[in-house]
């Protein structure tokens, strides 16, 4: 996003970063308008061995890059990214959920449900466009930058974590979705618009990326993105990425029916396949170690300290070290990790997840045209 703004001349900055250097790395040209369109779930690994389903995105791939997608790999901190150009341990948005330092349970970092905190006081950086808006409050003449998406995303605890600052238009189907964000970039006063489709992940979720389910909404999505292209002014840089890819699940092993997995932990957060797990006090290496006995090579498990000083978050800041899990079990292969004591029956039964550090959930497309 950082170098999307950039390429129609609203210039921000990142951990000090300015956004020609993102623009620079990702070749992107200077334009009047960009569209910047996110396919939640919509990895590169995915792309390549279904792309018959996508004639459209395929015959952008030569051109296209390969993009590695924050971690973990989930909806949370990669859009957090795209909206601040920040790493997780930054913003804190750490994976699906977290615990709770207000009542000990569990946060959930999308809904942002059964908690005292609010999205604002959690994730506390400004983003890309709360920076255009503090130019524009300085006197500064700017374009708009547009979000399109569904009414309820509007003040959601996402969108007020991750985009906050941009103009909300709402559009529910995708086709409707794509008639407004050409509306809106025929307007003289929009410079970018942020286009977001979340199906092809939920049905992921539900059936898996191998099912034909999965290939018939990719190739619905496909469709409506090569009627954007059509439909956008003509010169408008068009962007499409993703979030995260996505693994389907043959096997899970539950924290709750795992005497090893639950001893001496207070709870287990993040997501089956990327674990937040927090200890009893002074317990985490025994748990770390009882964890790597049970899962064997079917995971990573690391203490705090080191999954920190691997620097896969990012730079931590002091102030979000407590959230990251005591213990991180990050699974391999088709494997993952449940706890039905705090997870929903839907959640301990999805096909298709996403969160840790495979080239399936962490690779993900960037096609870029000038239309």
């Amino acid at each position: 996003m950082p170098a999307a703004l950039d390429a129609v001349g609203l210039s921000t900055t990142s951990s000090g970063r300015p956004s020609a250097a993102d623009r620079e790395v990702l070749g992107l040209p200077t334009a009047a308008k960009v569209c910047v369109v996110l396919v939640d779930g919509l990895g590169a690994r995915m792309l390549a061995e279904r792309g018959g389903h996508a004639p459209f995105l395929r015959s952008h791939l030569p051109d296209s890059l390969t993009l590695t997608s924050t971690f973990p790999s989930t909806t949370a901190a990669a859009i957090t990214a795209v909206g601040t150009g920040e790493l997780p341990g930054v913003t804190g948005m750490l994976g699906y959920s977290v615990r709770d330092p207000s009542s000990g349970g569990v946060l959930n970092l999308i809904r942002w449900d059964g908690t005292s905190l609010s999205p604002r006081a959690w994730q506390r950086h400004d983003t890309l466009f709360e920076q255009l808006t503090a130019r524009r409050a300085a006197g500064e003449e700017l374009p708009d930058v547009v979000s399109v998406g569904p009414a309820r995303f509007v003040g959601s605890g996402l969108t007020e974590a991750a985009l906050r600052g941009m103009r909300n238009v709402s559009a529910e189907s995708l086709a409707e979705r794509v008639d407004a964000a050409a509306a809106q970039l025929r307007r003289p006063d929009v410079a970018a618009v942020y286009l977001y489709w979340g199906d092809v992940d939920h049905v992921g979720h539900e059936h898996g990326w191998g099912s034909w389910q999965w290939g018939e909404e990719v190739t619905a999505a496909d469709g409506e993105l090569a009627r954007l292209a059509r439909s956008l002014p003509r010169g408008t840089l068009l962007i499409i990425t993703a979030d995260h890819g996505m693994v389907d699940v043959t096997d899970r092993v539950d924290v709750a029916h795992t005497p090893a997995l639950a001893q001496d932990v207070d709870l287990v957060a993040g997501e089956p396949r990327a674990n937040h797990v927090y200890t009893a006090a002074g317990t985490a290496s025994a748990v770390a170690a009882r964890w790597r006995e049970e899962l064997g090579e079917t995971a990573w498990v690391l203490e705090r300290d080191e999954l920190v000083a691997r620097g896969l978050l990012g730079d931590v800041a002091p102030d979000r070290l407590d959230a990251v899990g005591d213990v991180v079990a990050l699974m391999r292969g088709r494997h993952a990790v449940v706890d039905s004591r705090t997870q929903s029956p839907a959640s301990l039964t999805m096909v298709g997840m996403h969160g840790s550090l495979t080239r399936e959930e962490m690779l993900v497309p960037l096609v870029r045209t000038v239309v």
